[in-house]
């Protein structure tokens, strides 16, 4: 009981901290770019960690651990695919979308790039890409909020609404009141917290088991195949993995260049300098988290046997990390307290993405569809006004979505991930690179990427022998849809382009000013 009150002492402080930050920076918001890019002031620390916090979320610390814990090495594929795509995310991305979006009327969102990238008068982009961020990004909050859900009721043993509650009402707080800059701020805390988790639990783990002893550990706590099929990284389950299985999970890096809360740390840095640096920073930071993400869920089914989370439990092995920090600092070591700030590590990665996310869902429907649509002559305190009502909404909706205790997290994050992947990935890549590229095509990219995921995951096709389940074209292939999806947008993006009119002469001259800026 005793080591329970020095956690909720520990929990208690960190979300203290972080609705401080909230209410100190919402003085210091005069308009809409202040709440949505933070007057695009970043510096290079800031948004490095600030863009992979917010990208790592529940699933970063939660569903790839638990994954490797349940089914063995080979569900690293995954770490590998988002190592590339962060890798080129920050290369061939951050700088062009950065300078673009200034120069084509001083864009605050990804939609409002889009339309002014494309001269769109109709607002056509303006809208369908308004609309697919909202859908999308109420499903991938979601995930967080369960998560959270998931991280306080096991820590604490209390019911799952109500830990789902406490966390949605914090992040709901400093969000609202702080906007871009707060959201940035509490990221750049969280991110650096998170790195420390990762990097002394596993380590910590690995000294108390001992190394002679991990092997030997692993094959008795009945990994599938053994500990040789369960640390070889060509297998899963005790299966040879396939060209489809490696396919779908290294396409997870293909969704970085289409993930809008990512992106805006991008438009938001302060100049080309700062944006160099958070190059090198946040490339370190990925390499240095997946890697000990992995060995979290390696090292933690030898360190926590004989439990054996999912089969002998009602604990499911996506609660690995948190046990593994439980059983270090109350059981082995008697360090409650610290045990506690290393919880708000998953704690810091379920915030720091659920926090961006509402804010780009908050910026899609009121910068980009209230004043951008219905309202052309609002004011900024209306919008700031409006800004925080949605947030508030947003974060409702992803509530109702998550309070399902039976939600994966990884399968929630999945379905947004490749959403996003899909609709935005080629368009924006596209955008950047080819001066061909025209409004048609975009509006084709968005929408056929978008849908493609949700016939492929969601709309069922098939019969499944000797049952009356129908089976999807995901669940019938195995193939992620984030593949799918990403190359029939990219290739209706160029067909739709080639054969419609070329862009207009300043389109195009705008295209070339780009690239020559420094």
């Amino acid at each position: 009981m005793a080591s329970v009150v020095w956690i909720l002492l520990a929990f208690a402080l960190y979300m203290l901290i972080m609705i401080v930050i909230g209410i100190l920076y919402a003085g210091r918001l005069r308009n809409s770019e202040d709440f949505f890019l933070g007057g695009r002031n970043l510096n290079g620390w800031v948004a490095a960690l600030s863009a992979e916090a917010s990208d790592m979320s529940g699933w970063f610390l939660m569903g790839l651990p638990g994954s490797i814990y349940a089914y063995g090495t080979g569900q690293a594929w995954i770490a590998v695919g988002l190592f590339l795509g962060t890798i080129c995310n920050w290369l061939f991305v951050s700088s062009r979308l950065r300078r673009y979006t200034i120069l084509a009327g001083n864009a605050l969102t990804l939609p409002a790039y889009l339309e002014n990238r494309f001269h769109d008068q109709k607002r056509i982009l303006l809208v369908t890409s308004s609309v697919v961020i909202v859908l999308f990004f109420l499903v991938y909050t979601a995930s967080a909020l369960t998560a959270g859900g998931l991280l306080f009721s096991s820590v604490f043993g209390v019911e799952y609404t109500f830990a789902l509650t406490i966390g949605a009402v914090v992040i709901l707080t400093y969000t609202f009141w702080g906007g871009f800059m707060a959201v940035c701020t509490t990221d750049f805390i969280q991110g650096m917290l998170m790195l420390a988790g990762v990097l002394f639990v596993p380590i910590a783990a690995y000294g108390l088991i001992g190394s002679h002893n991990i092997v030997g550990i692993l094959e008795q706590s009945g990994a599938a195949g053994g500990a040789s099929s369960y640390l070889n990284i060509m297998e899963a389950s005790g299966s040879k993995v396939s060209a489809v299985y490696i396919i779908s999970q290294l396409a997870w890096g293909l969704g970085y260049c289409g993930m809008p809360h990512i992106l805006v740390r991008f438009m938001a840095v302060s100049s080309e300098r700062e944006l160099r640096k958070s190059k090198i920073i946040g490339i370190i930071w990925v390499t240095i988290s997946l890697s000990c993400v992995v060995l979290i869920g390696i090292i933690g089914r030898a360190y926590l046997y004989p439990e054996i989370l999912e089969r002998t439990t009602d604990i499911p092995a996506e609660n690995v990390l948190i046990e593994m920090i439980k059983k270090v600092f109350t059981q082995d070591w008697n360090h409650p307290f610290v045990g506690g700030l290393f919880l708000c590590g998953i704690l810091a990665a379920i915030m720091s993405t659920a926090d961006s996310q509402l804010l780009v869902t908050a910026s899609a429907v009121t910068e980009d569809l209230f004043r951008g649509v219905f309202r052309k002559d609002a004011g900024d305190k209306t919008v700031l006004r409006v800004s925080r009502a949605v947030v508030f909404v947003a974060a409702v909706t992803a509530y109702a979505i998550a309070r399902n205790p039976e939600n994966s997290v990884m399968n929630l994050v999945s379905n947004a991930w490749a959403g996003f992947g899909s609709a935005f990935g080629p368009v924006v890549l596209l955008s950047l690179y080819w001066k061909r590229m025209n409004l048609p095509g975009a509006v084709a990219g968005i929408i056929s990427g978008a849908v493609t995921v949700l016939i492929w995951d969601h709309v069922p096709f098939f019969h499944t022998e000797g049952s009356e389940i129908m089976q999807t074209l995901g669940a019938k292939t195995g193939l992620y849809s984030l593949a799918v999806g990403f190359l029939i947008s990219l290739v209706l993006i160029v067909a739709v382009s080639l054969l419609t009119e070329k862009p207009s002469g300043e389109i195009q001259k705008e295209f070339d000013e780009m690239k020559k800026i420094q």
